[in-house]
């Protein structure tokens, strides 16, 4: 595929616990371009959200390679690839992962501070994200205060405020109403469309997949569909 961001090549993955164990990826190939957004979709217990874990470097693999835009992600130290998903991604869960204790800027400047950005230089750049998902009048709510739909907001700006160049999500509107969901949804469509940043999203909702280019489907730990052309212009 020309101009990958993401590559797998062959990834196998086991979980053991005792003498139990899961054969949990088979083997797994996939290849996602710049500027993509893609859906993966399967029955429970495929291992959509393994895959996920695995291709963004939040969990270990057993066998195989994955690269991101070109660097192979089993070179690199522990250290190394938390530094480079702090800077380079974003990750939207379906839990929301907010600190209750602080505002909706507070969450959102989080990495950028992490990252060592000067505090006034980080809570502008919070404050322009939280106003591009619409949220610049409940920057000082705390999670609490704000409805399922805005919080996922919140956290999509938490995501995108470091500019990412790949944006993870798992199930990011499982929490939501359908009518929140679909305002999620057609945000995180706009901001790839506008900012050309590659989102991959864990899904089982039929509504997440037709908004996306591809989809990428999974059975028994193996893709079984990566169709290569686009769904959606």
């Amino acid at each position: 595929m020309e101009q990958a961001i993401i590559t797998a090549e062959g990834v196998q993955k086991w979980f053991r616990t005792g003498k139990i164990e899961v054969h949990a990826l088979r083997g797994v190939d996939v290849a996602v371009r710049f500027g993509e957004m893609v859906a993966i979709m399967g029955p429970s217990g495929c291992g959509k959200t393994t895959l996920l874990n695995c291709l963004s470097g939040l969990d270990d693999f057993d066998q195989g390679e994955v690269y991101i835009d070109g660097t192979r992600l089993r070179t690199m130290s522990d250290k190394k690839r938390t530094l480079y998903r702090a800077q380079r991604m974003g990750f939207i869960f379906q839990t929301y992962n907010l600190l209750p204790v602080i505002s909706a800027v507070e969450n959102v400047e989080l990495p950028l501070l992490v990252g060592g950005t000067r505090p006034s230089a980080a809570r502008k750049r919070a404050l322009e994200v939280l106003d591009q998902v619409g949220l610049a009048d409940r920057a000082d709510h705390r999670p609490a205060e704000l409805s399922g739909g805005q919080r996922q907001r919140v956290t999509i700006a938490r995501a995108l405020v470091n500019n990412p160049a790949i944006v993870w999500a798992d199930e990011p509107t499982g929490a939501l109403d359908s009518k929140a969901a679909e305002d999620v949804l057609s945000l995180m469509r706009v901001l790839n469309q506008e900012h050309g940043q590659t989102f991959v999203i864990v899904t089982h909702d039929p509504g997440i997949a037709a908004l996306c280019d591809r989809i990428i489907h999974m059975k028994d730990g193996q893709v079984v569909a990566q169709p290569a052309e686009t769904m959606v212009a």
